[in-house]
């Protein structure tokens, strides 16, 4: 592999990127002690041996790896998690290198991610916010090494659909899936605790670690309207035609212009820590708009839609945990739909398609559907409901259980029409 050379961030990160650092505080101070200037080339840190190296501000939580979690993995991935690995993959040089003979495997960059996983991640699993040429140096950016190591701890994180432990991630991070609970990952278990306990507070730089729960429809329009992040606005994640809808809605209409939105700039809702929701007014109106267009996701009713999409994301854009989006479909599962089961009424070429509301609500209504006729049957709405949560092997028919029980209840908020336990009632 040829040699690469990182002088300059601007060797490293797009412009962006480094605006977005530029707007850190403590990045910006630290920057401007050392006499950077804005609008000029920054320097890398270098060690004694002259390799560049991250500084832990510009490494740690409200950095790079507090962009990378803010942009794409809010409530899903710990930036601190990130950090921590970062000092014990590579001490944060963006060029460490290393070479399993066994496995003939090569890591690169400040989390040690191969030019096989990250294959793996972009193709099999869309994570494509950031462009992984052919070439695998690309690896070595600091921005897109976080991004895929994230992206990658999100996937273990939820591995065989059973949410793991901090240890499993970090242990399976580490060893692979094989070695999670093996004895050889575990000294590597235990200098990460310590390293994350040194870790500055993340209080201090006012990074949550999840979405408060939005409370109600009011509470969206009236008190979070104000953020304004990245893709702050309904116009800047949804097709001018949905938009349309959108206003058309009599019931969104009312509460967008009570709430003095304007066409070509609707706000979404942010809670507290600027995390994107709907309210129960919009996301009722998407899944009616999104039914009522597309004819080949039959029997789906628009309440079943919003109850699922209550449990499984609170109605958050980004999703909540591992989920993705306001459904928790995965790329894997929309981009088979869209291929192989015809569901093509919007495109998905990312994991990030799937934080765009009309999108998730599409391929979530769209996997209901193929879960109503499940190996060919009728199914009833208890199973496509525990189906669609647990995946459709682990359908237990026998045992209502708390997650029926938490569907009826966000049911009761969309209809109050009467329940039919014997047949499926989204047909």
């Amino acid at each position: 592999m040829a040699s690469v050379s990182f002088k300059y961030w601007n060797d490293c990160v797009d412009p962006e990127d480094l605006d977005a650092m530029w707007m850190e505080p403590d990045v910006r101070a630290e920057w401007i002690d050392v006499g950077e200037t804005m609008g000029s080339k920054v320097h890398l840190s270098r060690d004694p041996d002259g390799q560049p190296y991250l500084t832990q501000t510009e490494m740690r939580v409200n950095a790079v790896a507090g962009i990378i979690v803010r942009r794409h993995f809010v409530s899903q991935i710990d930036s601190d998690m990130l950090c921590a690995i970062a000092e014990l993959e590579s001490d944060r040089q963006p060029l460490a290198t290393s070479y399993n003979k066994k496995s003939e495997d090569v890591k690169m960059g400040i989390m040690q991610i191969s030019p096989r996983t990250s294959e793996w991640l972009t193709r099999e699993l869309g994570y494509r916010a950031y462009q992984v040429a052919e070439d695998p140096k690309f690896l070595y950016k600091p921005f897109l090494n976080v991004y895929l190591a994230a992206a990658y701890l999100k996937w273990i994180s939820n591995y065989d659909q059973k949410e793991r432990s901090e240890e499993f991630m970090v242990r399976a991070y580490k060893g692979s899936i094989k070695k999670a609970t093996h004895k050889s990952t575990l000294p590597y278990w235990r200098k990460y605790l310590s390293v994350k306990e040194s870790l500055p507070s993340r209080k201090a730089f006012g990074v949550g670690s999840a979405p408060n729960v939005p409370s109600s429809s009011a509470t969206a329009v009236s008190q979070s309207k104000e953020a304004s992040p990245v893709n702050a606005t309904w116009d800047s994640r949804t097709s001018g035609e949905d938009m349309e809808e959108m206003w058309n809605h009599p019931d969104v209409n009312k509460e967008w212009t009570k709430s003095g939105e304007r066409r070509g700039n609707v706000r979404l809702s942010h809670d507290a820590e600027k995390h994107p929701y709907l309210s129960r007014v919009e996301l009722r109106a998407v899944a009616e708009i999104i039914l009522a267009k597309h004819s080949n996701i039959k029997g789906v009713k628009p309440t079943v839609v919003c109850a699922v999409s209550e449990m499984v994301s609170m109605r958050f854009v980004n999703g909540v945990g591992q989920r993705t989006g306001l459904m928790g479909i995965d790329y894997p599962t929309a981009r088979w739909l869209y291929k192989d089961g015809g569901y093509k009424g919007y495109m998905v070429e990312s994991t990030e398609d799937l934080t765009k509301p009309f999108v998730s609500m599409y391929f979530g209504a769209a996997y209901m559907a193929w879960l109503s006729q499940y190996e060919g049957r009728e199914r009833t709405l208890q199973f496509v409901v525990q189906a669609y949560l647990s995946g459709p092997q682990n359908v237990n028919l026998q045992e209502t259980g708390p997650l029926w029980m938490k569907f009826e209840e966000a049911l009761s908020r969309y209809e109050e029409t009467r329940r039919e336990n014997g047949s499926c009632i989204i047909m």
